[in-house]
Formats: C-alpha cells, structure tokens, sequence
C-alpha cells in the first residue's frame, strides 16, 4: 500500500485552474473537489509509477470521466485502489477526491 505524494497548502499557493478543468466545465460535466489544503498529482496511469503530468491547484474539483483499479492509496477519504480519470491519458487517486462513495461512481475505464 503506497501513498501518493501530494502537496499541501505550506508549500504554497498553487495556479489557476488549468484547460482540463475550463473544458469540463463548459460541457457541464459533474466535477468532484480534491480534499482540502492539497495539491493533487496527476498521473500518466493508475499508480505512483506512472509519469506526473502536473499537479493540481488547492481548490481544485475534477470531472471524473470513467474509473479504474490500480495501486492501493491512502489519502484523506480511506484506502482504495480506485483511480478517476479526469483526462485523456490523465488520473488522480480516489483516495484524494470527495466522492461520497467508497466505490466506483461512474463507469470503468476500458
């Protein structure tokens, strides 16, 4: 069981929102709000081994396009081994984001 490196609010202030977020927005897309004081990575595939992409900023919330499992994370919201796609090519740990549920939300990825 591994846990994700993720950044917190004594690193500092993180950017805007980046386009993943402006392009989810504008198709309306339910978004769901990384926990609190985190800068959440964002990863190439469903663990820690994958490249980082880019890190998201406090404050940020995601769409949640389809779920998949991978590498058991620990975070804010339990363990899981559930990863959300918020991106082509893009997932963060579930562990990390305010679903509601402990399981799967939406579909699984293919």
């Amino acid at each position: 069981m591994a846990v994700e490196e993720v950044h917190t609010a004594a690193e500092g202030v993180g950017t805007a929102a980046e386009g993943t977020e402006a392009a989810a927005e504008s198709l309306g897309s339910k978004r769901y709000p990384v926990a609190p004081g985190v800068r959440l990575n964002v990863r190439s595939g469903p663990g820690t081994n994958y490249r980082l992409i880019k890190v998201l900023p406090l404050g940020a919330s995601v769409p949640i396009n389809c779920q998949k499992p991978g590498e058991t994370i620990t975070g804010p919201y339990g363990t899981t081994n559930i990863w959300d796609n918020i991106a082509n090519g893009q997932f963060v740990s579930d562990a990390f984001v305010q679903t509601g549920s402990d399981g799967y939300v939406t579909i699984r990825c293919s």
